[in-house]
């Protein structure tokens, strides 16, 4: 009996276990994986929210997602790798999910909807690792794809090296393997003996995908048979078709090994007496008796050698041999009409076979061309909801839009859901006017550039490190001229008079003192202590301006820079080269264009309202 070893996660290859045992195969579980679900964080589940399309990749993505309860868009077109996960969609999500002919990830890029997805909201519904080909590809097609991870598969803690002993003890014939994590799990730090053996079973694999990964273990193409999919119907069909090959044949024992017992002459010539004719047929027909018709006849030959030995004693005996040998040519004939009996009724069983398989044959043929009427039934309403303009997803991109404008102030996103939008109606008549307000929209957006406030904050803080290096605008003052006291006093008593005079002098300079130097007119002079404030004064304009910038405060940031400039151009050197890059930075600074609230009004909101009544 041909002995199928299924290593699919545990609970999922119990009904193809069934499927085996009823049609004659021995069928074991052995589970080399176990599925983890995971919790992606609300970043990872929000672009469900916005998803133009979803596409699951395997049953466990459909029931890892479903019990997070996500918010979801139903509304998208959901797609699935194979038709048992799209019966899961159908079941978790009330949604119909397109479902491509071949099972695996050529068969999906294959589909004329995920052919032209250019601007397109893709969420990926996977595992950990596998398929990067869909998604690389679908990423050069222009789609904006979004992975959302939702299980893994680990290898089983009871899978061991060891275990590969044990298969070949079993006299396991083939393996099923349905992913590339078993396929890693199962070759695993194997022995030279051990890899030998197992390159030389036959493994039933799930798609091309894993058959050219398994070839890389020198498995070799004649051992390596692949089904149209991993469910459960379709990994039978490929074990049943090359069963054949694998099956014990039994040897049916023949008539002649089975006269062969027949130790004594007696028997013998009984047998000799058997009509030519009846020997002959037997001959002819033995090929065709069934097990059971085998088996009938080894006893029916086994009892007539009884028989004729127990007579062979008796004419030994000198007891009746006529009679024994008349009664054992009655026994010989009865067994003939025995045989007859088990071939007319081996005929009506083969009968009843054959119009059976051609019952179960009409009746396949009968549902395969019902299930194709229904499928292009269903393919055409598909087609022709493909073809129709969805007003809900129109309105639906055009608030997400006025959402990024007034919200979030996002310019350039509001154009990219505006150019979304237009290509959306380009495919569909009637749109001209509708069109022509969002290309509108679409200008006026690409024409707003945004402030760049951080490379303006580093430009302020640049002039703000540059303060302490500036020259104060201080004078040389020439040296005082050298003055005579004219109010020395004399000691000639006859100058009474003039020392009165001089002492009266000498009074007055005890409150006010004159200092006569040579030069023109005397800049004001500023000791250490004003020369810090002043310092002080401007970073502090500086800072202000700084704070107005963030705080999108245009007025407070121009007068502050104003302020600013005055200082440094009035206590300052000009012709010092720190005073002068000082002063053309701020110069700079005060031409920026702080529009940080630009009036901007969509023209496309009136026409999309007025379109979709």
């Amino acid at each position: 009996m041909t002995h199928i070893l299924i290593t699919r996660p545990e609970g999922k290859g119990a009904a193809l276990a069934q499927q085996l045992e009823q049609a004659g195969y021995q069928a074991s579980l052995f589970p080399v994986l176990k599925i983890t679900h995971l919790t992606p964080s609300s970043t990872e589940l929000s672009p469900l929210l916005n998803a133009d399309k979803i596409i699951f990749i395997s049953q466990d993505a459909v029931s890892a997602l479903s019990q997070l309860k996500p918010d979801i868009n139903t509304k998208a077109q959901f797609y699935a790798v194979g038709q048992q996960t799209a019966d899961i969609i159908y079941e978790q999500f009330g949604v119909r999910a397109a479902v491509p002919k071949q099972y695996d990830s050529e068969g999906l890029l294959a589909l004329k909807s995920l052919a032209e997805v250019d601007g397109s909201n893709i969420v990926l519904v996977k595992g950990q690792g596998g398929r990067p080909e869909l998604a690389k590809t679908l990423k050069e097609r222009g789609a904006f794809l979004n992975n959302c991870v939702v299980y893994k598969r680990e290898p089983t803690e009871s899978i061991t090296p060891n275990w590969t002993d044990h298969w070949k003890s079993q006299n396991v014939h083939g393996i099923v393997i349905t992913s590339n994590a078993a396929v890693d799990a199962i070759f695993k730090s194997l022995t030279a003996h051990q890899l030998q053996w197992l390159q030389q079973c036959r493994f039933y694999v799930a798609s091309e995908r894993i058959a050219a990964y398994l070839k890389l273990q020198q498995v070799s193409s004649a051992n390596i048979h692949i089904a149209a999919g991993a469910s459960d119907n379709a990994m039978f069909t490929c074990i049943n078709q090359q069963g054949s090959n694998m099956s014990e044949q039994s040897k049916p024992v023949t008539a002649e090994k089975a006269t062969s017992t027949i130790a004594n002459p007696a028997s013998a010539k009984s047998a000799k007496q058997e009509p030519a004719a009846t020997k002959n047929t037997t001959e002819k027909n033995k090929q065709k008796v069934s097990k059971v018709a085998a088996l009938a006849l080894l006893i029916s030959l086994i009892v007539a050698s009884g028989v004729g030995y127990e007579f062979y004693q008796k004419l030994n005996a000198g007891k009746a041999q006529n009679l024994a040998v008349n009664e054992l040519s009655e026994q010989n004939k009865l067994l003939v009409q025995e045989l007859q009996a088990l071939k007319s009724a081996q005929s009506n069983l083969q009968q009843a076979l054959f119009n059976s398989e051609k019952k179960v044959a009409a009746t396949l043929s009968e549902s395969a061309a019902q299930n194709q009427q229904e499928l292009k039934a269903a393919l055409q309403k598909a087609q022709q909801q493909g073809s129709s303009l969805n007003p809900q997803e129109v309105t639906s991109l055009q608030r997400m839009a006025e959402f990024k404008l007034w919200a979030e102030k996002d310019y350039q996103g509001t154009s990219a859901v505006l150019k979304r939008l237009d290509a959306l109606l380009s495919e569909h008549p009637g749109t001209v006017e509708v069109r022509q307000a969002i290309m509108q929209d679409i200008q006026t957006l690409d024409s707003l550039k945004p402030v760049a406030t951080e490379a303006i904050y580093l430009q302020l803080n640049s002039v703000l490190s540059s303060i302490d290096d500036l020259v104060f605008n201080a004078v040389n003052l020439p040296e005082e001229v050298s003055e005579v006291d004219e109010n020395v006093l004399s000691e000639d008593i006859n100058d009474w008079q003039q020392n009165l005079n001089n002492s009266w002098g000498r009074f007055l300079d005890s409150f006010l003192t004159l200092h006569h130097r040579e030069g023109g007119v005397v800049a004001p002079f500023l000791d250490e202590q004003e020369r810090h404030l002043v310092n002080q004064r401007i970073k502090l304009y500086i800072t202000q301006a700084q704070d107005a910038l963030l705080s999108k405060q245009a007025s407070i940031y121009f007068s502050t820079l104003s302020e600013a400039k005055r200082l440094v151009d009035e206590y300052f050197k000009k012709d010092d080269n720190a005073t002068q890059r000082v002063l053309k930075s701020i110069a700079n600074l005060e031409k920026e264009s702080l529009n940080f609230n630009p009036k901007v009004t969509l023209q496309s909101t009136q026409q999309v309202k007025e379109w979709v009544q």
